[in-house]
């Protein structure tokens, strides 16, 4: 018995090495997550103005995730002609992306809703040159039913910051 005792006693430092190890090393992943986790990308919206709405909104005019930027469709409420509307729409997009750090040429997609194909030309006189000299990739159609609140053209994009 007292041989058992003696082997046990001089395995026992490297026993208890052993077990120690793993519980280390698991230490350091889940300091690794903690860090991954504080960088992962989160949502944050955006108001013009810095303001927040009274109510809660039906949507968010400006969001950012990650390095992403996102605008809700932008509108022309105002009595004018598709120049004016698109020029308009076009100045608020650019002050939108401004105000979180991106710009027009950074724009990625681009979604045009003209109340009317009729339209088409005169938007693109103003559109054309607006983004850069590599523009991001368009859609255009016509809204069937109009533009909620008597729009001539609605744009919403998607940016890089």
């Amino acid at each position: 018995m007292s041989s058992n005792r003696r082997d046990f006693i001089r395995k026992t430092p490297v026993v208890a090495a052993a077990v120690a190890v793993p519980v280390v090393a698991g230490a350091a992943p889940a300091a690794a997550a903690d860090t991954q986790s504080s960088r992962r990308p989160h949502k944050e919206v955006h108001y013009p103005n810095g303001g927040t709405p009274p109510e809660n909104p039906l949507f968010s005019p400006i969001v950012t995730y990650g390095g992403m930027v996102f605008i809700s469709g932008i509108g022309a409420h105002f009595e004018g002609d598709i120049r004016a509307h698109t020029d308009h729409v076009l100045n608020e997009v650019q002050r939108y992306l401004e105000s979180v750090g991106s710009s027009m040429e950074k724009v990625l997609k681009v979604n045009v809703y003209l109340n009317s194909l009729d339209d088409y030309e005169g938007m693109n006189e103003v559109f054309r040159g607006r983004w850069g000299a590599a523009p991001g990739v368009r859609t255009t159609i016509a809204a069937a039913g109009g533009i909620p609140g008597n729009s001539l053209v609605e744009i919403d994009c998607i940016a890089v910051i």
